[in-house]
Parts: C-alpha cells; sequence; structure tokens
C-alpha cells in the first residue's frame, strides 16, 4: 500500500520554457531590455553563427544550429530539457521564423516569444509602403515559381529571400513571364550599421554581390504581351502544356465553383490529367492545399511541370486511385472536398471517395459519357446532392462568318456528406 501510495505521488517532471528572442542585424545592441536579460538567465543559447556571435558575450553557453536543422530539432533542445533554453530568431520569430517550427514541434504552451520588428516591417518603413497592404512570400524554403500567384500589375509585394541569389533569380523570373519591366529594390542587413538598398528593374538587373541577408521589394509591371492569369479560377487553356486531357476553361470555372475552395483547405483530385482543378485550387489561396492521383506516369510529370510554372509546385502527386489512397501522408489523409473528372471509372471509386472526405465536406464529379452519367444518377440517388448539366458554346470562324462549336456537354453531381 506504501508503494502505491508513493507511486502516485511520483509526478513526471515538467519541462522549462523554452525561450524564443527575436534579433535583428544590430544584434546585442538592438535588443530591448527584456530581450537582453532572457538571454543573460538562459543556461544554453541556441541560434546561427551570426546571431550567437552578436550575443557571446553576455551567454552562459551557446550552440549553433547543425545543418540540416530539422532533423536535429527535437533532440538537441531535449538534451537541455531540465535547463532554460533561449533560441534566438531573426525579426519576428513568429513570422516565418523559427518560433513556428518550435511551436508545431513542442506547442505553443511551451514557448516563450520575444518578438523583433520582421524585416518586412522594417522593409515596409524605409519604403514608405502601407504594411497591411503588402503581401509577402517567403522564398527561404520554396522553389521561386512560388512567387508567381502573387503578380499583378501595379502591386507591392515583399519577397524574403533565401540568400545572396535570389534577387538575381526573381529578376530573371520576372522577366521571362512579362514582368520585366517590374522595378526591383534589395535592402540589405536591415536595422543594422551595414544596412544598404539597391534598386533597379528587373529586366536591366542581375544584383550580384547581394548580402545574403535581404530583402526584396517588387512593384509589379506586367508588359502588354504578358498572359494575365489572376487567382480566380478558370485560366486559358493555352497555361497548361500536355496532351490535351483536361478540364476545359469555362467548365473548371462552374467545377471549382461548386468545389468552394476556402482558405486551408484541402482538395483530393481524382484523374489529375493536367493537373488544372488541382492546381487552380491551390491558385484561390496561398494557404489551400491539394493532391492529385493520376495512373499515368507522363501526365503526373506533366501536374508536377504545370504546377511548377502555375506557382503551386507544393502539390502532391499520386499514382491511380484509390489505390494509393493509403499512400497519402496523415497531414493529407482527410480532405475538405474531393472532386472526381477523368478518374470516374465506377461506382467503387464514388464510394471510396465519399468514405475519404471529411463530414460536411463537398463531392463533385464530372461525366461526358452516358455511362459515367448513370454512375451520376445513382450516386445522387444514394447520396443526395444536386445534378446539373451544361454545355459550352465557342465562337470559331467559319468562312468569313462566326459560327457557335460545342463542346461535349458536362454532367455534374455535387454533395456534402452529412
Amino acid at each position: 500500500m506504501a508503494l502505491a501510495q508513493d507511486a502516485t505521488l511520483m509526478t513526471v517532471p515538467t519541462p522549462r520554457p523554452i525561450v524564443v528572442v527575436g534579433i535583428g542585424a544590430d544584434g546585442w545592441d538592438g535588443l530591448p531590455a527584456t530581450s537582453r536579460k532572457a538571454i543573460e538567465k538562459a543556461d544554453v543559447v541556441f541560434g546561427s553563427v551570426r546571431q550567437i556571435a552578436s550575443v557571446r558575450p553576455h551567454c552562459t553557453e551557446t550552440r549553433t544550429w547543425p545543418s540540416p536543422l530539422l532533423p536535429n530539432l527535437r533532440s538537441m533542445l531535449d538534451a537541455y530539457e531540465a535547463s532554460l533554453v533561449c533560441v534566438l530568431a531573426s525579426g519576428d520569430p513568429m513570422f516565418h521564423g523559427i518560433g513556428v517550427t518550435l511551436m508545431r514541434e513542442f506547442g505553443a504552451e511551451r514557448l516563450r516569444v520575444h518578438p523583433a520588428p520582421s524585416s518586412v516591417s522594417l522593409a515596409c518603413a524605409r519604403l514608405g509602403w502601407a504594411l497591411q497592404d503588402t503581401p509577402a512570400v517567403s522564398l527561404v524554403n520554396t522553389p521561386i515559381e512560388t512567387l508567381l500567384p502573387d503578380l499583378a500589375d501595379g502591386r507591392r509585394v515583399i519577397v524574403l529571400s533565401r540568400g545572396s541569389s535570389t534577387p538575381g533569380e526573381v529578376a530573371r523570373m520576372l522577366s521571362s513571364n512579362g514582368f520585366g519591366d517590374s522595378s526591383m529594390t534589395v535592402l540589405e542587413q536591415l536595422g543594422g550599421p551595414a544596412e544598404r538598398v539597391v534598386r533597379g528593374r528587373a529586366r536591366d538587373s542581375t544584383f550580384e554581390g547581394v548580402d545574403p541577408l535581404n530583402v526584396v521589394a517588387l512593384e509589379c509591371v506586367r508588359g502588354p504581351d504578358a498572359p494575365r492569369r489572376g487567382r480566380v479560377p478558370g485560366l486559358a487553356d493555352s497555361a497548361y502544356t500536355g496532351d490535351g486531357q483536361m478540364t476545359k476553361q469555362e467548365v473548371r470555372a462552374l467545377t471549382l465553383s461548386a468545389l468552394a475552395p476556402a482558405p486551408g483547405e484541402l482538395l483530393w483530385d481524382i484523374g489529375g490529367g493536367s493537373g488544372t482543378i488541382a492546381i487552380e485550387w491551390m491558385r484561390t489561396d496561398r494557404s489551400c492545399r491539394a493532391v492529385t492521383f493520376e495512373s499515368s506516369q507522363a501526365r503526373r510529370e506533366q501536374i508536377e511541370s504545370n504546377a511548377l510554372h502555375l506557382g503551386v509546385p507544393g502539390l502532391i502527386v499520386h499514382d491511380a486511385a484509390p489505390e494509393s489512397f493509403g499512400g497519402v501522408s496523415a497531414a493529407n489523409a482527410v480532405p475538405d472536398a474531393v472532386f472526381i473528372g477523368g478518374g470516374l471509372t465506377g461506382a467503387d471509386m464514388l464510394e471510396a471517395c465519399w468514405q475519404a472526405v471529411r463530414t460536411g465536406g463537398r463531392v463533385v464529379a464530372n461525366s461526358v459519357t452516358a455511362e459515367t452519367d448513370s454512375l451520376l444518377l445513382t450516386a445522387a440517388a444514394k447520396y443526395g446532392g444536386e445534378l446539373r448539366r451544361f454545355q459550352i458554346y465557342r465562337g470559331e470562324p467559319l468562312g468569313a462568318f462566326t459560327t457557335w462549336r460545342p463542346h461535349l456537354p458536362v454532367t455534374q453531381w455535387s454533395a456534402i456528406k452529412p
């Protein structure tokens, strides 16, 4: 009995908080008193080589991050679980910073965050731009094409660079996509003694010798011959490459309307073809995610190429459905919406998709054959929802005149899972 009572009194020690301190290019000199005190009180301070160098005289012990960082992050901090740990972050730790990574790994309740001004705040202050009206795109861990959906004539954008090569890469990408006349301002070492500003036009500038610590401010100018590609679904068919297996522009817009993407939602696209539905789902908002399933290897490669060149390289491509459903990561395993296009092969596919979508999620399926029409009629009788049928006509030349050329009529079933 005594041993049992002793066991109930034993408690697992609560890990000590992780203090996260934002630090700018001005290092220790630019830190407020509360941030300085947090560093001085810490048993160990983690940070990059540059960050540690600026605070080392005020630290008991320091550790610099290994490369790659993420596979080692948990084990490094767990080794100091009983110590008071301080982690240094560039600027605002919760703005594309290590604070977000630590929150996901350890939970928000364990963090004590001391933010500094972000590089975007400093850039807008230098340029006189309204921070709330200026989108920021991080290229630190993503391909340069991630910037493409944010390009629009007259728009201002701040780009977070991964290093000294980013401004030149952005200039080349702008020029090759019809935005070569855009103005670029590269702001180096913001807030530090070595702060410098370099300006140029995208088509005329290479931005060599830029400091690795930089952000790029864009004032976008679209050339007269550049394609206009907004975030609203219904991009021109010519925006895509491939074998022509795609949901055409007008039907695509109607289909995305039925799918009704909202920020942060996940789509499963069955029978991806050229990837049009999944790509335009993701373009509606930067936080939208998509997984597409396609049985053809050539088309899977085609989808990945289209996704990259239309600015959504995060699109995940799997083999045929429903066999590949089990290979989807846990984070993407419960879709908010499912679209069945070229993958509508039988009632078992509809059943698998209906089971996969979350409660309250949407399933939309398109058909152009009598056989698949019958599947949709059966699905509507079984699951409810709405049936629609539409046909698109496009005006085309007929000699000296214009005639209406019909596309195949499309039957569409859409339903919300109760």
